[in-house]
């Protein structure tokens, strides 16, 4: 069987529980990466059949860190990895999702109109680009840029007492102790490390938080 025809993933218990009556359209999103997706070069081919566990509850398992309320902007949003995923899981919570390439952000307003979200907004912008338009509680990325590349761009859009959450994998504390002197220097609390769906997930995701004094 060729890749481009590996089935998705079918759809873990787990999902029912993080996403509640939001589940058909975690379904839809889903079946939306595993077509046009691949077709429009966001997700490999390859990824179709661990969709759900390398990606979508991957990304889905840090919404028990958000707060009811929260502005959340996701950088590098890409094919909505994390933002999408957990505005659909938290439907109290509001997402700004940030993304530079005009294809990915073509893609991503097709996908939200098609599933009819209305906590989301995309912005075609970097992020450096939004000082003095946005103004964020939390900042999400996964697999964008370094730490502390990401503290740079993004401490400037970060409210008081704001929170970074950057997914990050099994190198997490490196990263943390190679930016020390940039999260003291821009007066960040931290790092603090969650693992997140050890429960669920085989390799659970690791998240780092950094909150503004």
């Amino acid at each position: 069987m060729s890749a481009e025809a590996e089935p998705l993933e079918a759809m873990p218990a787990y999902v029912t529980e993080l996403f509640g009556d939001r589940t058909a359209l975690a379904q839809r999103y889903a079946g939306h990466l595993a077509t046009t997706g691949v077709e429009w070069g966001l997700i490999g081919p390859r990824e179709v059949p661990r969709i759900w566990t390398r990606h979508i509850l991957n990304c889905a398992v840090l919404a028990e860190l958000l707060e009811a309320g929260d502005e959340v902007g996701d950088i590098g949003s890409g094919a909505g990895l994390p933002g999408l995923a957990l505005a659909l899981a938290r439907p109290d919570v509001s997402f700004v999702l940030v993304e530079i390439m005009e294809r990915r952000v073509e893609w991503l307003q097709m996908v939200v109109d098609d599933l009819g979200v209305e906590n989301v907004r995309i912005v075609r912008a970097r992020v450096e680009e939004l000082v003095d338009e946005e103004m964020f509680t939390v900042v999400t990325a996964r697999a964008v840029k370094s730490l502390s590349t990401l503290i740079e761009w993004t401490v400037p859009v970060l409210a008081p007492e704001g929170r970074i959450l950057a997914i990050k994998g099994e190198r997490a504390p490196e990263e943390a102790e190679k930016a020390a002197k940039l999260i003291r220097k821009r007066r960040l609390e931290g790092p603090v490390f969650h693992r997140l769906g050890s429960e669920h997930l085989d390799v659970p995701t690791t998240v780092v938080e950094l909150r503004r004094r």
